[in-house]
């Protein structure tokens, strides 16, 4: 009672009637309450769907397609255990996102990010290189122990890549021929393609942990390739102490270490 006279004597207006012990809606009281329950009832439903989120925050992260399947997808879960007030919602595509807004928090991206005032660029370890195939055609009539094998197998052939065939023919003084073979603009379907035995696949040892644990894939001339930085992470200077954002750069960066050492 005391609220409302609070809120009469704020408004200029009488709102009830006070007949007895009772009260009534005046006529002005009456417009104003159903132009505001509309309003209550926003506030309400916006409380509910907050109480059952039970989250504090959502972290949106952007990435290139493969690495977001072959590496980032199978470990989410791992940072949601570990930091269980931060949604994660991901993004992939082959685009840089736009991080000039708040859409996005951190982007992961392959190839040498352009510099941008306001933008931190983070490069992953340097990553391997490596010849991959089904255990079948590492093993099958044509085997492949030494470079030379190469020849008698259909390459697979990732076109962005930054390191492709032809840069391992020539760091291995090895003539290939390299247009039959099917082509990828994605390394996930590459390394998809290999392990249906599709042929022989060069790609970052990286994105295919899963596959080798699995024995989908080997690796016939052994762990060791040349080292290159692919990945990177792109995210704002200015929010780079946002709880969600330094959680998970702290947390993939040991992630990555793990995965490379």
């Amino acid at each position: 009672s005391h609220q409302i006279r609070a809120l009469e004597g704020e408004l200029g207006v009488t709102l009830f009637h006070r007949i007895n012990r009772s009260v009534m809606l005046t006529d002005v009281g009456r417009r104003y309450s159903e132009e505001i329950a509309e309003a209550f009832g926003q506030i309400e439903a916006a409380s509910r769907n907050i109480a059952r989120q039970g989250k504090s925050d959502i972290l949106t992260v952007h990435t290139v397609p493969s690495f977001g399947s072959q590496w980032l997808m199978p470990r989410i879960a791992r940072f949601g255990a570990q930091n269980p007030d931060i949604y994660v919602r991901l993004n992939a595509s082959g685009e840089a996102a736009d991080l000039s807004t708040e859409a996005v928090d951190i982007d992961i991206r392959y190839g040498e990010p352009l510099a941008s005032a306001g933008l931190v660029i983070e490069p992953f370890p340097d990553e391997t290189i490596v010849v991959l195939c089904a255990p079948s055609l590492a093993n099958g009539k044509n085997g492949i122990r030494q470079p030379e094998d190469i020849r008698h197998h259909t390459l697979i052939h990732s076109e962005n890549n930054l390191y492709r065939w032809k840069d391992w023919a020539r760091d291995h003084d090895v003539t290939l021929d390299l247009d039959p073979g099917p082509r990828f603009d994605r390394s996930f379907m590459a390394i998809s393609a290999a392990i249906d035995g599709l042929g022989i696949c060069l790609e970052s040892k990286l994105l295919i942990e899963r596959e080798l644990e699995s024995g989908q894939l080997i690796l016939p001339f052994g762990p060791k390739g040349p080292k290159m930085g692919c990945h990177s992470l792109v995210y704002r200077r200015s929010r780079n102490r946002i709880p969600k954002i330094s959680a998970f750069l702290k947390w993939i960066n040991q992630a990555l270490h793990e995965s490379l050492e």
